[in-house]
């Protein structure tokens, strides 16, 4: 397909996006909904099930302009797709009816939309409390690890100290989202938190780093009963340490997160090895999440959904608390990782 031209985009994002241009961008590939439409929730892209006049019902996301490049939404497709083929439950991307492609983009109002289409996947939230299915989990995502390390990424990011931790305190300081009184405190607490990520990773092997979900939280996870668990997409898969797609299963004081973790890695343990050094990354993970996390929301203010929202984003409470969090990470990190 042709590439994307990068038109400029506007503070107010996803203005121009009314529901007749969603079915207009439909119809342009060949895809005639009977008006029926609703919008999902979902702040980073716009997601709508869409009812077709064949009897289908789709669903059609329209990626954030300027977010991802078209070589790096690609490479997601493809990755969904090899899931796919190798019947690991996830919601791969259509072959578009006119293009046959899986990625498609209409203009509106100036604005230049990128959108794909898959099949309606429902499901709900897993119970995290239930071993059984904590175990089914570890042997999904094992599956889908086992998927991801027969090829690399070429042109998605990789979670590192600098794209998730450094990169996103820079954007935080220079654009001026810290108020004055907590700028000091968060600066010092996020900079003592980081250099103990970059030590953490500087320690642990990058040569088993795999294809990832990368964003492996339950809101990401739909369970359907005597189905179990899939994705439905993959918008922030990344490479990085296997231990990424599986911590945030995990909750709880430290004599519950090993419990979990030592349910989680039986199942897991079904297709992949897993390399035990990685254990020490879950506080440096969790800690960079944290920093990327506020930068996610500054860099998105400019979209009235996020102040809406969030509407404690920017506060001095927030702030305050973030950087307390900050020095707990840091304790924690100098604590020794769970021993499942």
């Amino acid at each position: 397909m042709s590439s994307v031209s990068h038109v400029a985009t506007r503070p107010d994002g996803y203005a121009p996006l009314t529901p007749q241009c969603v079915m207009d961008a439909l119809e342009g590939v060949g895809l005639y909904g009977d008006g029926r439409l609703l919008q999902l929730n979902s702040y980073e892209n716009r997601v709508f099930q869409v009812h077709l006049e064949d009897g289908r019902v789709v669903v059609a996301k329209f990626y954030r302009p300027g977010r991802w490049s078209d070589a790096q939404i690609l490479e997601e497709h493809a990755f969904a797709l090899e899931l796919d083929n190798d019947e690991v439950p996830v919601a791969a991307p259509l072959c578009l009816p006119i293009s046959g492609d899986t990625l498609a983009h209409a203009t509106f109002d100036g604005v230049d939309y990128r959108f794909c289409v898959t099949e309606r996947r429902a499901g709900r939230a897993p119970e995290l409390d239930n071993p059984q299915t904590l175990e089914w989990l570890g042997r999904f995502i094992g599956r889908l690890h086992a998927t991801s390390k027969r090829h690399r990424f070429e042109y998605r990011r990789t979670l590192n100290v600098e794209t998730f931790g450094h990169q996103p305190r820079a954007a935080l300081l220079n654009g001026n989202f810290i108020p004055d009184e907590q700028r000091g405190s968060w600066q010092s607490a996020a900079d003592a938190a980081l250099a103990r990520v970059a030590v953490a990773f500087n320690a642990c092997p990058t040569v088993g780093w795999l294809r990832l979900h990368g964003d492996c939280h339950t809101g990401n996870i739909l369970w359907r009963d005597n189905e179990g668990p899939h994705f439905v997409d993959l918008d922030d898969a990344c490479s990085g340490p296997a231990i990424q797609d599986l911590w945030m299963l995990l909750s709880g004081d430290s004599a519950s997160m090993e419990q979990q973790l030592a349910v989680v890695l039986t199942g897991y343990h079904s297709f992949m090895d897993f390399d035990r050094r990685e254990l020490t990354l879950i506080e440096p993970l969790r800690t960079l999440r944290m920093i990327h996390h506020s930068a996610w929301l500054a860099e998105r203010w400019s979209d009235p959904a996020f102040p809406k929202a969030f509407p404690w984003f920017g506060t001095t409470s927030y702030w305050a608390e973030q950087a307390s969090q900050l020095l707990e990470q840091c304790a924690a990190m100098d604590e020794p990782p769970p021993q499942p």
